[in-house]
């Protein structure tokens, strides 16, 4: 159970920021005894991987502080994302089934679906909103957005791996987050629509 909480959190992370849980997994994976990469999985903490990974990030922090450009970057992570949330699901949850045969572990599948799942819904709440707060701000809203969301990657990444148990709260704020900034969207939507002209 932990370690599917564990999974999830860091395939929410994701979803905001491709690299920063697949940093905080290889850099614990490579310096602590706080994580240990199973078979299949070890390259995620070789030095090479944290190089390009850290300069995936640093690419990542400045494009999504740019308006427009931020937006054309999300429709390219469409793709990215996903991908390493399942990535980090199944690398978490191998991780914690080491000598233990359990459902998950026989069925691995699992484990990279539920982080795509996880991490391609609240990317698409990311992306579906930062068009609306860079319009509603002329721009100046985005840089502050992008930043707060790489924060919230952190602190999910680093609660996912530490604190499993307090993920799913986590999870919650994220999903109420996600849905009322829907909800402005919509609303800014239908403002922005011309009155439709009923007739004499």
């Amino acid at each position: 159970m932990l370690a599917a909480l564990t999974g999830m959190g860091l395939s929410a992370a994701a979803g905001l920021n491709a690299y920063i849980p697949f940093l905080v997994v290889a850099l614990l994976a490579r310096f602590t005894d706080v994580v240990t990469l199973p078979s299949g999985y070890e390259w995620m903490e070789s030095g090479w991987a944290i190089g390009v990974g850290a300069v995936l990030l640093l690419a990542e922090v400045v494009l999504d502080k740019v308006p427009a450009v931020d937006t054309v970057n999300d429709a390219i992570q469409t793709f990215i994302r996903p991908s390493m949330g399942g990535l980090i699901f199944a690398a978490t949850t191998a991780a914690a089934e080491i000598d233990r045969s359990t459902w998950m572990a026989d069925h691995p599948w699992v484990s990279v679906v539920l982080g795509v799942v996880i991490s391609g819904l609240v990317h698409t709440g990311k992306m579906a909103a930062r068009p609306v707060v860079n319009g509603a701000t002329v721009g100046f809203g985005g840089p502050v957005v992008s930043t707060v969301e790489d924060g919230a990657s952190i602190g999910l990444s680093v609660i996912a791996v530490l604190a499993p148990v307090f993920v799913v709260v986590a999870l919650g704020l994220l999903a109420w987050l996600l849905v009322w900034m829907w909800l402005r969207v919509r609303d800014w939507r239908r403002s922005r629509r011309p009155p439709s002209y009923a007739g004499p």
